[in-house]
């Protein structure tokens, strides 16, 4: 009976149906130590983000915040932790675990009776280390700084900072204040009085008006402070770890018991006086004690909040393995969960690593530089890159994450426009690709080795000149958080209006330097010289910049009458008017989406032929010229040669938006597989570094596309989604629309869509033919 009963169950457990997953199947659980820092496991909240390992029985953490920027603009660590256990539960290997539990947002190392928790307080820049056991344990927290004392950068460890590839002389990374401090661990940086701010300033030769701009980097303070109840200080010590040297601060438990708490409080500001520095984090530490009480409830309430506004769980028909298609939601919520580290960040989550690089010798064996690396460098945005970060959160739900992007640039406002003032003497304000968080150009990138009558403003780079338009895709993002959920956009209207006329005013200025005409012969601005993104320059009539402004503009007078005035929607209107038409050209005898009118050269491989697919829209399912856009696929030479899933590549997005079913499977399996790395959202380095976020940008992005598009006031879903993959999800639309919808086994089933008289609008095409799909602009009644 025993047998018979045994082989019921067994072939009862076989004919059980696949579950789709839910968000605890994809926490990562490791049972083995890690062998180095590249094993490491993120957690975060706020603004904080740490990378935890063990290693050899020893517990290690590297942690960051937004925005420690240096005299150079690196984006320095605050240091790295260890903990010692006595007796050492982690010893071995026998019965470790490690978990990253997504849905509170915490880490837990487990072992002999024995856990240790990371978690960050999500409302207060507050590390939480939490140690408990059945025994009886002494604990010993060593804080490592390998920035004890000053160290030089050379050579290719100048990728990190503002100076990349050209230094202007010795490149030094000053050392740190660290110090005990009664029972506690003290240490900042404070920059010193000249910065790369002050470099750029005179070297792009803006010093006459330098008292009007903003500097971010003046009198930067930023640190911490260690403490633990019944901790004590307990000397120093030297050692190395990987490549580099460093001084270890140490707090010891004063007895052994069978509880640890060890908190570090963060401080960041621009004070006068280091004192007041001091003063404002003793003040936070004191105050801490009070929030404490309910810190944990409330930081574990915001991750389960933000795991239930938005998900999107896969599984093949009939599996139960981890394979492609489940990695596809796994990596999906693990690069999320690492977006939402740094949900309230004063500086938005960097594309070259975010919070969560680690020493850069794990990813290219020659880099043997210290744990502040990352290639592209710290305080520098490739707007390029950075968009595929911050688009995703609109159909994610995280509009509370994005004022840290739009923040960025609206610090920058007033320095972009004095650029234009004083280069070219005409309003709007300039802002390029390779840009500081000051506003200016990238020192390297601007040039050291420039001609004497090179136009000041622009900067020398092959690859860069004449790229401007990347910043309206931020202007499109401000404004569509406002059309998905009725979030602030006044605050953010000046800056758009100023971007858009820096386009009008300065094609206008460059066309009367040339000639006696300032328009073409249709009346329209003449674009050029210009770029389509990095790849097509001296570009004349760029579609990726005529798409940028014909949406930006369209979606500016949509808002309501009383958000704009009626000077602003008359200077609109006649804008629109002057913006020319999209370009087009014939291969195999079919019409397809040009990159440009003209132009020179080749130099990168980006596909701004299909830029008005994505990120504009203007061609898609249920839009006019739907064939003409997916020639441009199918035919385009340069977009096939191009075509790939790594780092910033958005193929995967294409083919979703043109509903290419199996293209965009194919691509997104490729850009949400597991990274090879332990953890498995630690893509890259791609085109940047590790982990590289606009890996997973890019890949959200097309794995949202290929469930959730729009077109007019209708909602479609499953454009792109193979019939033999199993979903459950959960996204937003516009109008301040959720959707919920769970696909099983070919059947579709409407969870829930509020509000809930959009359920009208909602379009399946999971079983629609080609031939519907093509006629979708008849079936919305959309044209």
């Amino acid at each position: 009976m025993k047998h018979i009963f045994t082989g019921i169950l067994f072939l009862t457990v076989l004919s059980l149906p696949a579950q789709i997953p839910e968000l605890a199947d994809y926490n990562p659980v490791w049972t083995t130590q890690s062998e180095n820092s590249s094993e490491s496991m993120p957690v975060g909240g706020g603004d904080i983000g740490m990378n935890v390992w063990v290693e050899n029985g020893e517990v290690y953490a590297y942690f960051s915040r937004s925005g420690t920027f240096d005299e150079h603009n690196t984006f320095l660590k605050l240091g790295r932790l260890k903990l010692e256990l006595e007796p050492n539960p982690f010893k071995d290997n026998k019965g470790f675990r490690q978990e990253l539990v997504l849905e509170d947002g915490y880490i837990v190392i487990e072992q002999n009776g024995t856990k240790v928790k990371f978690w960050v307080d999500v409302f207060d820049p507050v590390i939480h280390l939490e140690v408990e056991s059945k025994k009886k344990l002494e604990a010993r927290l060593s804080y490592e700084n390998w920035r004890y004392k000053n160290r030089e950068v050379k050579g290719r460890a100048n990728n990190a900072n503002s100076y990349k590839w050209a230094p202007q002389g010795k490149i030094i990374t000053y050392a740190d204040s660290i110090n005990f401090d009664r029972n506690a661990i003290l240490f900042f940086h404070r920059n010193r009085d000249t910065t790369v701010f002050d470099v750029a300033v005179k070297q792009q030769k803006m010093q006459s008006v330098k008292d009007q701009m903003m500097d971010p980097l003046e009198d930067l303070t930023f640190g911490g402070f260690i403490y633990g109840k019944n901790f004590s200080p307990d000397g120093t010590y030297k050692g190395t770890y990987q490549d580099t040297d460093f001084k270890a601060y140490m707090l010891k438990s004063d007895k052994a018991v069978s509880k640890h708490h060890i908190k570090i409080q963060l401080h960041t500001s621009q004070p006068d006086k280091i004192r007041e520095w001091k003063d404002s984090i003793t003040k936070a530490v004191s105050g801490y004690a009070e929030k404490e009480k309910t810190a944990r409830k409330k930081s574990v309430a915001w991750w389960n909040d933000f795991w239930d506004r938005s998900f999107i769980y896969t599984q093949q028909n009939d599996s139960t393995q981890k394979d492609s298609v489940f990695q596809i939601g796994q990596n999906y919520q693990l690069f999320r969960y690492m977006l939402g580290s740094n949900a309230y960040g004063t500086y938005p989550t960097k594309f070259n690593g975010g919070l969560f690089t680690y020493d850069p010798v794990f990813v290219d064996s020659t880099h043997t530089f210290t744990p502040d690396f990352r290639n592209w460098g710290g305080g520098t945005m490739t707007a390029q890159n950075q968009r595929l970060v911050y688009w995703p959160m609109l159909k994610s739900g995280d509009f509370d994450m994005m004022p840290a992007q739009f923040g960025f640039y609206q610090r920058m406002l007033r320095n972009a426009e004095l650029r234009s003032e004083v280069y070219w003497g005409h309003e709007g304000a300039s802002f390029t690709e390779q840009i500081e968080n000051y506003g200016l150009p990238n020192p390297s990138e601007y040039s050291w080795d420039r001609p004497e009558d090179y136009d000041a403003g622009m900067q020398y780079n092959a690859w860069l000149e004449h790229q401007w338009d990347t910043v309206l895709e931020f202007c499109a993002m401000m404004l569509d958080q406002y059309y998905y959920a009725g979030k602030e956009v006044k605050e953010y209207l000046p800056f758009i209006m100023s971007s858009l006329k820096f386009f009008d005013e300065h094609y206008q200025y460059l066309a009367d330097k040339r000639g006696a005409r300032t328009f073409d012969s249709n009346g329209d601005l003449v674009l050029y010289p210009g770029s389509a993104a990095e790849t097509y320059k001296m570009a004349y009539n760029a579609n990726s910049t005529i798409s940028a402004l014909k949406v930006v503009c369209e979606k500016m007078l949509d808002l309501p009458e009383d958000l704009l005035s009626g000077e602003q929607r008359e200077y609109l209107k006649e804008l629109q008017e002057r913006i020319p038409p999209l370009n087009y050209r014939e291969l195999e005898g079919k019409k397809v989406l040009a990159p440009a009118k003209s132009w020179e050269r080749i130099n990168n491989t980006e596909v701004p032929q299909l830029y008005p697919v994505y990120p504009w829209g203007i061609y898609g399912i249920g839009r006019p010229g739907l064939e003409t856009a997916r020639n441009t696929w199918k035919l385009d030479p340069d977009a096939i040669r191009f075509r790939s899933h790594v780092g910033w590549k958005q193929d995967n997005i294409f083919a979703a938006r043109l509903g290419l079913t199996s293209e965009a499977a194919k691509y997104t399996k490729l850009k949400l597989a597991n990274s090879g790395r332990r953890f498995p959202a630690f893509w890259g380095p791609g085109f940047d570094w590790v982990p590289d976020h606009n890996w997973g940008g890019s890949g959200m992005i097309g794995l949202q596309e290929m469930l959730l598009q729009t077109a007019g006031d209708k909602i479609l879903i499953f454009p792109a989604w193979p019939k033999d993959w199993n979903v459950h999800f959960k996204l937003h639309a516009p109008g301040n629309t959720v959707v919920e919808v769970k696909l099983e086994d070919g059947q579709a089933k409407i969870i829930e869509v509020t509000p809930a008289d959009r359920k009208k609008d909602i379009i399946n095409l999971f079983n629609a033919s080609e031939a519907e799909k093509l006629n979708l602009k008849i079936m919305t009644n959309e044209l």
